[in-house]
């Protein structure tokens, strides 16, 4: 399972480290130190801390978020496999995106709740790029 560290989940979470810091030192979000003492973050807890933080944002008008060329970087928080096609949900700061694509093109990216993608979106197209 992939980890993050504060500084690549605040990126994910589009808020400033020191908050994801304050985040993690006020136990909404659980963390582990690696050998070298920094603070990760498992993959599937930052997907539902994720999943949790973008439901809550919903209703905040103040917020401004912007995505570079429709580019939404975030983390995996679902992915549903059916025989030929399969759904994959990504959380992209505040933004929820729902892609279905092939359950190959799944297979072949090796998505998986908790690792870091990114939605391209074009027209009513949205493209997942694993990253």
């Amino acid at each position: 399972m992939q980890s993050y560290t504060i500084g690549q989940a605040a990126r994910l979470l589009g808020v400033s480290p020191d908050t994801a810091r304050r985040w993690a030192d006020a136990g909404r979000v659980a963390t582990h130190r690696d050998e070298a003492g920094r603070r990760l973050i498992d993959g599937r807890d930052l997907a539902a801390f994720s999943i949790e933080i973008g439901q809550g944002a919903a209703g905040e008008d103040d917020a401004s978020y912007t995505s570079a060329r429709n580019a939404f970087p975030g983390i995996v928080t679902a992915v549903k496999l059916g025989d030929v096609a399969a759904q994959v949900e990504i959380q992209a700061g505040p933004h929820r995106l729902v892609s279905l694509l092939t359950r190959e093109a799944v297979e072949e990216l090796g998505l998986e709740v908790g690792m870091q993608a990114t939605a391209r979106v074009k027209s009513t197209s949205v493209h997942i790029d694993r990253t």
